[in-house]
């Protein structure tokens, strides 16, 4: 049976590069040896953490010192520790974008957080809105315990927020003194224009939190990603933290991979993904685009598709289910579940066929899922 897999964050099973992997693992083996008898600490492998802060620091155009870099079981590890050591109890609030990922939604509202949203346009949280939530928030005499965001590609919208506003952005959180989270999980699955910098290498105060992972071009079965953050709030961080650090094999084989393969297995994945994002393009402008609008992200692995409001989502959610067509709801990513008329399709795991059927039939969907009255009209 024929499942067409839009609702899986993950990138393309065909760039996973099984061989090489076998032989970087070998060789770590050989290289780590008796230290696997050993727990590795809350910082991780050193290689790996050198090759992460190399790579940061080539992309960022800033010194990224390697004692800033921490090894994290994925980078939804970083995003839960942050929070278990900033918070100071139940119902502490923590600002974010309104739309975000699903995953943070339930991590931090499982640690008891009040999340409180800014609205996001095309280039991502409006700072407009941000400062006036602030505001509004100190008013009150309930401060945001930190500031989370996805400024690059963000999940699910695909938006990338310019530096001009992300310049904006940090001028905003030091006037209310908040600690902000740059989640840049999806930094890596960049495909054309600018890439632009990081909060951290906008800002060298203490109060930036930066997030990496190697999910996005590697895989997440790996369970790798780092966070980066300079003295205190590094060591505030790592204190709470209690598994003894990160799979040293884990990291010595990804570190024997990417030592002489990072940049050019970046590029592979990226020309992979970078054609599907655009047949996904031309499935939608075929097939609904003449009701629908949707993002067109210059990275990342996602497209958001917004829909008239004379959708039925539970019809169109049923139509897919019977054409096995995967895509995730609106309402899974709003931090209040409120059911917006739009689905974040996934492309990255989906093959190019798969992309080229599918998606014109979940088009089709779409205009079925339509009220008659209004398709009358």
């Amino acid at each position: 049976m024929r499942v067409y897999d839009f609702g899986s964050g993950r990138t393309d099973p065909g760039s996973f590069p099984t061989e090489a992997l076998a032989e970087a693992a070998s060789e770590a083996v050989r290289e780590v040896g008796a230290e696997l008898v050993r727990y590795p600490g809350d910082m991780g492998h050193l290689g790996l953490r050198e090759i992460m802060a190399a790579r940061e620091a080539k992309r960022e155009g800033i010194e990224v010192p390697v004692e800033h870099v921490a090894l994290m079981n994925g980078s939804m590890q970083a995003v839960t520790l942050v929070a278990e050591a900033l918070m100071q109890g139940s119902d502490d609030i923590i600002v974010t974008e309104e739309l975000t990922y699903s995953g943070t939604i339930g991590a931090y509202k499982s640690l008891g957080a009040e999340l409180v949203g800014v609205p996001l346009d095309e280039e991502g949280m409006r700072v407009d809105a941000l400062a006036d939530t602030l505001e509004e928030l100190h008013r009150k005499g309930t401060p945001p315990r930190f500031i989370y965001t996805l400024t690059t590609y963000q999940n699910p919208t695909g938006s990338m927020m310019p530096k001009a506003r992300r310049l904006e952005l940090l001028e905003v959180a030091r006037r209310y003194d908040a600690i902000v989270v740059d989640d840049n999980c999806y930094g890596d699955v960049h495909f054309e224009g600018v890439q632009e910098p990081s909060l951290y290498a906008l800002d060298d105060s203490s109060s930036i939190i930066y997030i990496g992972s190697l999910s996005k071009i590697l895989g997440p079965g790996v369970r790798m990603g780092y966070m980066v953050a300079r003295p205190p709030v590094l060591a505030r961080l790592l204190d709470r933290r209690h598994d003894g650090g990160n799979s040293v094999l884990a990291a010595s084989i990804c570190a024997a991979f990417f030592r002489d393969r990072l940049w050019s297995h970046i590029a592979m994945t990226n020309a992979i993904l970078k054609d599907k994002r655009d047949a996904v393009f031309a499935g939608l402008e075929e097939s609904v685009g003449d009701i629908c609008t949707w993002s067109r992200p210059v990275g990342g692995m996602f497209i958001w598709v917004n829909f008239p409001d004379d959708v039925d989502r539970d019809r169109l959610m049923a139509l897919c289910a019977e054409r096995n067509i995967m895509v995730v709801r609106g309402r899974s990513f709003h931090i209040h579940h409120e059911d917006v008329p739009a689905l974040r399709l996934a492309f990255g795991f989906a093959s190019l066929e798969d992309i080229r059927d599918g998606v014109p039939l979940l088009g089709e969907c779409i205009q079925m899922a339509r009220t008659q009255a209004s398709v009358l009209a």
